[in-house]
């Protein structure tokens, strides 16, 4: 049987691998495994094709007798908190998050409002390969899909309600958003306007040609964005990607902060805070910095790492508890709120952390222990990929490893993660060092070891 879904959801170029066709078979088959007379929820990011796209998913839901609900651009967590607190029984989104402006793609979404698990996802591409669809009879294809507009007035009022206004709203902070011109620019704006803090947009209006930047927050693609930044003396900068689930921060200084710092800082807050009653525990992605047990283990907070993906660090804290989820991407889980990244959430809590502890924003991340990182990629396919990471486990059998994603090796004062993309045909590697020279070190080590297993293959 082939498979659909990547990392996170079905993603593909639109027209190409990603066409009306398969999304509404695609429809047909998650109304098939919710069932007859099941409430979806359907919304969408602002990517080209995604009217096309969404009305095909609208038609293969309706075929199967699902209610469909639509409540049109929205980001990802402001659909996925209307799934959870409306009772819906399940939802789709259409988006391809953080991928370039070609591609697209969709989200299936359970009661909770996380992705539906990978056991789930299986279920899903079993009823699409084997054509094992559940169509509606006529009489009863006689609703149309209801629309919701209420989402995103709905979600930013529920962000709002986990800090506390009143504080945020007296520090008088001044925040620049980097929208890239997708549906986050219908939320955060709001949310920020509701704290009381006053709100500068970049790439602000909705455009499918994502003129402003590419999808993905990076150092690279905010580099305009963090010049505005001090340009007009804000206190905070914030980027999101295609569907607003990620929010990657930028200090007063115009320095840009990976995602695991960030997490880091959240994570302690939320124990100092006392915000939270669940364990005190957290999940991160392989592809976080080793900063994470640093920092928080001395605070009593357990750290376990899991693969690369949102939805493995959802399920993680679903099954065993825990006060929140981050990646190194800048996917932040706040577990109070609902169980999946949220960048508006994210947004909020580090508003209310500045305004607690009267500190700036590069104040706080100066906290954190000192690493010089280096990301890269080989272009590969993944077969090739798999077998290269084997050899970097023979070569570092010395040192401790998780190997639950590719492997990341910890040294004593350098890590370095080499595991093959989810998303494209790459084998990515990342690491750290306390010294750029160890780190440019590291690096030169390690792609010897890639070079000589890729061409023993």
């Amino acid at each position: 049987m082939g498979r659909l879904f990547g990392t996170d959801g079905v993603r593909g170029i639109v027209n190409q691998q990603l066409t009306p066709e398969l999304a509404m078979r695609l429809g047909m088959a998650v109304a098939t495994f919710f069932g007859e007379g099941s409430r979806i929820l359907v919304g969408r990011d602002a990517r080209a094709g995604g009217d096309m796209i969404v009305h095909a998913v609208i038609a293969g839901l309706e075929a199967g007798g699902a209610k469909v609900y639509y409540a049109g651009y929205t980001p990802t967590p402001a659909l996925q908190y209307c799934v959870k607190n409306f009772g819906f029984d399940g939802g789709v989104m259409v988006t391809a998050s953080h991928n370039p402006p070609q591609y697209n793609g969709i989200k299936v979404i359970g009661p909770l409002g996380i992705e539906i698990s990978r056991e789930d996802e299986k279920k899903v591409e079993e009823i699409f390969f084997e054509q094992k669809f559940r169509l509606a009879s006529w009489s009863s294809l006689v609703h149309d899909a209801k629309p919701f507009p209420e989402a995103n007035e709905a979600y930013a009022k529920g962000v709002v309600e986990h800090v506390d206004r009143s504080l945020i709203a007296s520090k008088k902070f001044k925040v620049v958003v980097d929208c890239a011109n997708s549906v986050s620019c219908l939320t955060t704006p709001l949310i920020l306007r509701m704290l009381g803090v006053k709100v500068v947009t970049v790439n602000g209006h909705i455009d499918p040609t994502f003129p402003g930047r590419e999808p993905e927050p990076t150092p690279e693609t905010l580099e305009e964005t963090r010049r505005i930044v001090v340009a007009v003396n804000a206190d905070l900068g914030v980027g999101h990607d295609g569907d607003g689930d990620r929010a990657l921060l930028i200090d007063e200084k115009g320095v840009v902060w990976w995602g695991d710092r960030s997490g880091t800082l959240l994570s302690a807050y939320i124990v100092e805070a006392d915000k939270s009653r669940k364990p005190r525990r957290v999940f991160t992605a392989v592809s976080s910095s080793t900063l994470v047990e640093e920092y928080l283990k001395p605070l009593g907070v357990e750290v376990e790492w899991t693969p690369v993906g949102s939805v493995n660090i959802s399920y993680r804290l679903l099954e065993k508890g825990g006060i929140a989820g981050f990646e190194e991407n800048s996917g932040f889980i706040y577990a109070e709120h609902v169980l999946v990244r949220d960048g508006g959430m994210k947004l909020a809590l580090w508003l209310e952390m500045m305004a607690r502890e009267g500190k700036r924003a590069s104040e706080l991340f100066n906290r954190l222990p000192k690493y010089y990182p280096i990301k890269t990629k080989i272009p590969m396919p993944r077969e090739k990929a798999l077998k290269v990471v084997e050899a970097v486990k023979e070569a570092y059998k010395g040192y401790r490893q998780v190997t639950i994603d590719g492997v990341k090796v910890f040294g004593d004062d350098w890590w370095v993660l080499v595991r093959p993309s989810g998303t494209e045909p790459v084998l990515r590697i990342m690491l750290e060092a306390k010294t750029p020279e160890k780190a440019k070190k590291v690096l030169d080590e390690v792609k010897s070891i890639v070079e000589k297993a890729a061409k023993g293959v």
